[in-house]
């Protein structure tokens, strides 16, 4: 690689090789799909939904993961998107929300409130300067860490085979999870690089095969599915609930706080600065944005997708072409029902083994928040009766 390659590499404009880009931007491809796609396939299973209408549930959450990043990269009008090195996905944040109004009434009403929430977004990130003051890290990081405890019993629940399983609970579901975990802790914590950055995906790879050896996996849904299929208009439907737009308001407000700490990170870890007010309204604005786009088609709720953020900071590459790209192959991923078909044939025991870490990622991320304020004896009670409310209506 060129000292020039290099350089350009390190900046948000210009043009670097095509070979220099297709690694790197698969990279954060890499890092992003599993935690994309495994919320839709959470939601599917919560909703009975069938073969077909699951691998459209995957589809549509790649395909609009790729369009809502490109629109962080090249801002609409200038105002929706932020212009910055991100790389964005369905968020696990918003799984006990969607699980909670998916169990009580339908998928169409998650898209019906997620209308909503979008446009809470961008009215958010319109004022975004003056409405700070209401989200301190007290605040943010409670709701945050309640999110991650409630997320803990989705994966146990996972790993014990699924609810409504005839072999819940078996040893086989518990041995294939628990290998899992064992596979994504050991390369977290003793590799590192791609190994490292991967250890999600090469996890869930290492329990898929053990799954399928052990007569767990069938194909079935692979070989009926087509090889081109675009996202549909309006196949779930669209249906508003009062109690389910509050709920989902409120957690765009908590993302749109989230996204703001992902955009201080990328800017600060990979250009050297804070970031402008245009560039945390843009991106809020466009996540907004692109959730009510998406919700028309059935994608689940996006945010800024901190292990992506993670990469930026790591090696500073932040050249929009490398971010492109990665946009472009999940979007062509979407395109294809036989890739999402694959997908969906992961039993939910690798799932439940592989994200359990990412559950805890969101957790401690919450403690960090929590701990960064002086934990007086006001701070601690406000904490701790927040967590118990919330836990006690879980």
């Amino acid at each position: 690689m060129s000292s020039n390659q290099k350089s350009l590499l390190f900046q948000y404009d210009g043009k670097p090789s095509l070979k220099e880009i297709i690694p790197l931007g698969m990279q954060h491809v890499v890092a992003m799909i599993v935690g994309c796609v495994t919320p839709a396939l959470i939601i599917a299973g919560v909703a009975n939904l069938t073969a077909a209408d699951k691998i459209l549930l995957v589809q549509s959450s790649l395909f609009f993961a790729g369009i809502a990043t490109l629109i962080q990269i090249f801002p609409l009008g200038k105002v929706i998107g932020s212009r910055l090195p991100v790389i964005m996905g369905v968020s696990f944040a918003y799984v006990p929300t969607l699980t909670a109004i998916t169990g009580e009434f339908n998928i169409a009403t998650v898209l019906g409130a997620q209308i909503i929430g979008g446009l809470v977004a961008i009215i958010f990130g319109m004022f975004v300067k003056k409405l700070l003051v209401f989200f301190p890290p007290l605040v943010t990081g409670t709701v945050i860490f309640s999110i991650g405890l409630s997320l803990y019993s989705v994966a146990i629940m996972y790993i014990a085979g699924g609810a409504g399983s005839p072999t819940f609970g078996s040893p086989k579901n518990w041995a294939v999870a628990l290998t899992t975990l064992a596979v994504v802790m050991f390369l977290n914590y003793f590799t590192k690089g791609t190994l490292k950055l991967a250890s999600i995906l090469i996890g869930i790879i290492v329990g898929y095969v053990i799954a399928m050896f052990l007569g767990m996996v069938s194909f079935d849904a692979v070989a009926s599915a087509g090889l081109f299929q675009a996202p549909k208009p309006l196949h779930f439907g669209i249906s508003f609930n009062i109690t389910a737009i509050i709920s989902m308001s409120i957690m765009y407000i908590v993302n749109s706080v989230q996204a703001i700490g992902d955009l201080s990170a990328t800017t600060g870890g990979g250009m050297d600065r804070t970031p402008t007010d245009k560039e945390l309204s843009g991106g809020i604005i466009g996540n907004g944005f692109s959730s009510i786009i998406g919700a028309f088609f059935g994608c689940m709720p996006t945010a800024t997708y901190s292990q992506n953020v993670g990469i930026v900071i790591t090696n500073k590459v932040i050249n929009k072409w490398v971010f492109a790209f990665a946009s472009f192959v999940v979007i062509l991923a979407g395109l294809i029902p036989k890739f999402a078909s694959l997908l969906t044939t992961i039993p939910q025991c690798v799932l439940g083994g592989a994200t359990i870490s990412v559950f805890a990622t969101i957790t401690m991320t919450g403690v960090k928040m929590i701990s960064s304020n002086n934990l007086t004896m006001r701070n601690s009670a406000v904490v701790g009766i927040a967590v118990e409310i919330g836990r006690a209506h879980v």
